[in-house]
């Protein structure tokens, strides 16, 4: 049998060493060192890095306080949070927005769609609030997801914002999928709830943040 060129074997070992780059490639939104490329915005809590998460920490901030992302359209957002306090709920802000100058008393506030975080006990996990806009919220979650948050551990996050289409899933259970018009792009933000005077200070973690930006018409699959 007539053996192969040379070359054609150094590009057959190529192709099987070097993988193609696939379409579903993600990007990473925190690099577990910094917190660059994020922007404070609405009250006063604070953020840092400790052990590879951002943490959020209440103040007596009198309004929630938002870590903002840059705007995104339609996306994939995968993250994992954790509530270091029972008595502290959060939440992450899809295609968000804050109110300028010319909306008087709300100047600076965050409003816009909202994914909740908060205790099993609630049963609101996953589900979407209009944040400081509607003030409601969005639509039901599916039952099968009211009691599948870890009070006491992390929790998996994935979010999928496609045209008008809205869909969650905590820990790795369908919760979220509605329709909605109100936004087409925003920033992602993560929520440190406001508390009473005097509370806390009470933390939230987050760690492995990353998107994957859809195409036009890309499919998503529903895990």
């Amino acid at each position: 049998m007539r053996s192969l060129p040379k070359w054609l074997l150094a590009a057959a070992v190529l192709v099987v060493l070097v993988p193609a780059v696939r379409a579903d490639d993600w990007v990473s939104l925190f690099d577990g060192k910094t917190l660059e490329g994020w922007t404070v915005r609405g009250g006063t809590a604070a953020y840092k890095v400790d052990d590879g998460c951002i943490v959020g920490t209440t103040t007596d901030s009198k309004i929630n306080t938002f870590l903002c992302s840059k705007d995104y359209g339609d996306f994939v957002l995968e993250l994992e949070v954790k509530l270091e306090d029972t008595r502290l709920n959060s939440g992450v802000q899809v295609r968000s927005h804050v109110y300028g100058k010319d909306a008087g008393g709300r100047a600076g506030i965050v409003f816009g769609p909202q994914c909740e975080i908060a205790l099993n006990s609630a049963h609101s996990a996953g589900r979407f609030y209009d944040e400081a806009r509607r003030g409601v919220w969005i639509a039901p979650i599916k039952a099968a997801a009211e009691g599948c948050f870890k009070d006491d551990g992390w929790n998996k996050y994935r979010i999928v914002v496609q045209g008008n289409r809205y869909r969650s899933w905590i820990n790795g259970v369908a919760a979220s999928d509605f329709t909605d018009d109100h936004d087409t792009q925003g920033f992602i933000g993560l929520q440190v709830h406001a508390v009473g005077q005097g509370q806390g200070p009470y933390s939230v973690r987050w760690r492995n943040i990353r998107i994957h930006e859809l195409k036009p018409g890309e499919a998503v699959g529903d895990n």
